[in-house]
């Protein structure tokens, strides 16, 4: 499947670059069933998406916040509530993450992050782990008015990058997320690493990998005009 040569890559963060199991250690340290950190950001997501929907627009803090309410039956008191969201910022990218963000921007394209987190989460995850200078912006919910998978986050990205959603393409381990990228007329690419099988119920990927860095090359593999991927 060809796809137009991408002049923006958008890299989802969180699961893609940044797994989040670390964080069922700091639910337990917290006095909360690990196995529950799991249950949360699905209730977080689910809410997001429900929202994406039919509107009315809460940020990341405020819908991490509640979920966290409603799967613990408020057991968990704010301040330790608020120590467990921030912990987001404070986790560690997977070990070939760079090497994904620099196979992008080796390309040719402009690298951007583009999440349903806000973005001084990202960026203070970026930093922390020596990544922010392979990013050149951070497109978040908060600040596009719109959610992932609805079209308008992906349509903002684009615009913020005065480009073609054509020629913006998603990095992605999420089937929802390529489904939303692709639907909103961008080109996706899908790593496995955490689905393992995409979703039948989305439209596919136009390019996928077992991991970031094999999806970021299959995708300039499959580009349209793209010249041979880096490295090879």
């Amino acid at each position: 499947m060809s796809v137009p040569r991408p002049a923006v890559i958008a890299f989802d963060v969180l699961e893609t670059l940044v797994p989040m199991d670390a964080l069922e250690w700091r639910f337990r340290e917290a006095g909360v069933p690990r196995v529950l950190m799991r249950r949360w950001s699905d209730h977080l997501l689910r809410d997001a998406f429900a929202l994406a929907a039919a509107g009315g627009l809460r940020t990341f803090r405020e819908l991490a916040l509640a979920a966290l309410d409603d799967v613990t039956g408020h057991q968990v008191g704010r301040p330790a509530a608020e120590a467990l969201v921030d912990a987001v910022a404070e986790l560690d990218p997977r070990p070939d993450a760079g090497e994904a963000l620099a196979r992008a921007r080796e390309s040719g394209a402009r690298v951007i992050a583009l999440d349903n987190a806000p973005e001084a989460v990202v960026l203070a995850l970026l930093e922390r782990t020596g990544l922010a200078s392979e990013v050149e912006a951070v497109v978040s919910a908060d600040a596009s008015g719109r959610w992932k998978p609805s079209a308008g986050i992906y349509l903002h990205a684009a615009d913020r990058c005065d480009t073609d959603p054509a020629r913006v393409a998603l990095v992605t381990a999420h089937g929802w997320d390529v489904h939303g990228a692709r639907r909103a007329g961008l080109s996706a690419a899908w790593s496995a690493h955490v689905e393992s099988r995409f979703p039948s119920a989305f439209d596919p990927p136009d390019a996928s990998g077992p991991d970031p860095v094999r999806t970021v090359e299959a995708l300039l593999t499959c580009a349209e005009g793209a010249p041979p991927v880096p490295g090879r």
